[in-house]
């Protein structure tokens, strides 16, 4: 067994030697590819951050005081309910002050300031409304009148920011999407092409290796080897660029002052972790299916 790791590691080095440029080529095709895919992670994340508070259809939420009186809050939520025509009472939803915290500390991430000035004991509660109307006056009309009742410290409308952002969201992911989708087929093609490469050039020494007995998969395994660690070279590269961007954006978003709403954009290294080991896995998975159709399909020399 160790002999013919040892064989398959001497094969693939010796190989990647042989194709230096196909090999460079594929790794760099990956790493841009890959780096694209997680850049698309990330976006879909921040503008997660900036959505978080509006989804499940919410369109309207009414903050409450933290010293509201329990009074003044069911009186709160008997005006919510006393309108089933314009509100979804199904889709209702009270966060209490830790659940509202909760939100708070992925809304404001990237502003610690904003943050550090919340705590669970000050910050408002909150009741999620869902419109069944889809005519904005009068949901306006509806926020005019919560605004007047005791314990409410305010009210904000989806309107005010969530089309722009959805619609922005939506722009930007599908782009980054189909970039990566095809640069990363190109990538697989290029590892294809590669393997193929070193498959013709050793022709002769795989004819004489059947003729003494080997396997396929024996011959195989180093082109497959290599191809993978052409697609994990270029996951690793795309790793330290997305590593560096994700920094350089948060420090330039540290910039911005308190309150701008644009902290929010910022992604907790926790989740860009999560997106390296992911690109990680496919950068392996796309060198390794390129090189494994390749080293079957011509292997036949």
């Amino acid at each position: 067994m160790i002999q013919r790791l040892s064989y398959a590691l001497r094969e693939t080095i010796a190989s990647f030697r042989r194709n230096v440029t196909l090999s460079v080529a594929a790794v760099i095709t990956s790493a841009v590819s890959l780096l694209l895919v997680g850049a698309t992670f990330l976006i879909q994340r921040a503008f997660d951050n900036l959505l978080v508070q509006w989804r499940g259809d919410v369109g309207m939420i009414v903050f409450v005081r933290p010293d509201v009186t329990p009074d003044a809050l069911k009186l709160i939520e008997d005006n919510l309910r006393s309108q089933p025509n314009v509100v979804d009472l199904d889709k209702l939803e009270y966060l209490d002050r830790d659940a509202s915290y909760e939100e708070a500390k992925r809304v404001f991430v990237g502003d610690p300031t904003t943050l550090s000035l919340l705590s669970i004991d000050t910050i408002p509660s909150q009741f999620k409304v869902v419109p069944l109307t889809t005519d904005p006056e009068l949901v306006r009309n509806l926020a005019l009148q919560y605004r007047t009742l005791p314990g409410v410290a305010g009210v904000s409308l989806a309107e005010d920011e969530f089309d722009v952002i959805s619609t922005l969201s939506g722009f930007v992911r599908t782009v980054t999407i189909a970039m990566s989708l095809v640069l990363l087929g190109v990538a697989v093609i290029l590892i294809w092409n590669t393997i193929r490469t070193a498959i013709f050039a050793r022709r002769r020494e795989i004819e004489v290796m059947k003729l003494v007995g080997a396997t396929d998969w024996f011959i195989r395994v180093p082109f497959i080897l290599e191809g993978l660690i052409q697609g994990l070279l270029g996951a690793i590269v795309s790793c330290g660029g997305l590593w560096a961007l994700n920094s350089a954006w948060t420090s330039g978003v540290a910039g911005f002052k308190p309150g701008t709403g644009v902290s929010s954009l910022i992604v907790p290294g926790s989740y860009v972790n999560g997106v390296m080991v992911a690109l990680l896995v496919i950068g392996a998975l796309a060198g390794g299916i390129g090189s494994g159709v390749a080293s079957s399909k011509f292997l036949d020399v």
